[in-house]
């Protein structure tokens, strides 16, 4: 590790820490060269998510997006910030805990509405509307009675 301030490539561990809930390890180190002390934060990599669009285009997987998509559902329900938080980690751990590095939108969007169905069901349909880009009314008398016929 590279003293911040001489430069010198070799410092000594002096303490390290479990920092952000376990997600990443604070150490502080000493310059072996100039004796000044530093911080650093040791994150576990990981590998980029793709998204493949329905155009077929690809980008990289943004929490950010997902979030606002679901909190645009959950508008003016008895859905909590902490259950949203909770929806979008348990979409986020089965994204990287997959072998796939590229996901498809749809597959995404599936994750999201399995989710919402178990904390808001007018969540969950507000959201599948806009996903399932329900074409007309039909289409979304189905997605009711579907969910309809699920909880009898």
């Amino acid at each position: 590790m590279k003293c911040p301030y001489c430069g010198y490539e070799e410092s000594k561990v002096i303490d390290s820490r479990s920092a952000d809930d376990g997600e990443r390890i604070r150490r502080r180190r000493e310059c072996l060269k100039c004796g000044k002390r530093f911080t650093t934060h040791e994150v576990i990599e990981t590998v980029p998510i793709i998204v493949v669009k329905r155009d077929k285009s690809r980008e990289v997987f943004d929490r950010n997006k997902l979030t606002a998509g679901i909190l645009r559902a959950c508008e003016k329900r008895p859905v909590s910030i902490q259950q949203i938080e909770s929806i979008v980690d348990a979409i986020e751990a089965k994204l990287q805990s997959s072998l796939d590095r590229e996901i498809t939108s749809m597959q995404i969007g599936e994750l999201a509405m399995e989710e919402l169905k178990n904390v808001d069901e007018v969540s969950y349909v507000r959201f599948a509307s806009v996903y399932r880009q329900f074409k007309d009314i039909n289409t979304f008398m189905e997605e009711l009675n579907k969910l309809l016929t699920e909880k009898k």
